[in-house]
């Protein structure tokens, strides 16, 4: 069995949390859907679509729901393609281990009442422009290896 990448650098002094957690590959005319973050402390990064997977949801069930929240952008699962592990501190200062599944999506329709994150704006941007966009070096990975397949 192929071992899981592990991204991101644990900070001393911290414990990580392990979080499952899903995102999803969305293409359209050439170009892939991230989220924009804009955070009140001025924080900004782009990530992938996707994130926490609640508790009794399904990896699939987590990224439908959070492409739905962060994007207004109603999705369907195609195929899983990757795993990795991203450590990361968030803006609460709480230690995560993102133990993460990465998807293949096709876009069912825009829905503009599913999206509840204030803080996110969907962008379609080049695949290559998004690697070296995206804040979390496990995103980044999982794009390259979806412009492999």
């Amino acid at each position: 069995m192929r071992a899981v990448p592990q991204f991101g650098e644990r900070r001393a002094g911290r414990t990580y949390a392990d979080r499952p957690a899903a995102f999803g590959i969305l293409e359209r005319d050439g170009q892939v859907a991230v989220v924009r973050i804009e955070k009140p402390d001025g924080a900004v990064w782009v990530d992938l679509p996707g994130g926490g997977v609640d508790p009794g949801e399904t990896p699939e069930q987590g990224v439908v729901r959070e492409y739905g929240e962060e994007a207004g952008l109603k999705v369907a699962v195609r195929e899983g393609y990757a795993l990795a592990d991203q450590f990361f501190v968030n803006t609460e200062g709480e230690a995560w281990n993102n133990r993460s599944a990465f998807f293949v999506l096709d876009l069912v329709a825009e829905d503009a009442s599913l999206k509840i994150e204030e803080d996110h704006t969907l962008m379609w941007i080049s695949p290559l422009e998004a690697i070296a966009s995206l804040r979390h070096d496990s995103h980044a990975w999982a794009l390259a290896a979806w412009l492999r397949l």
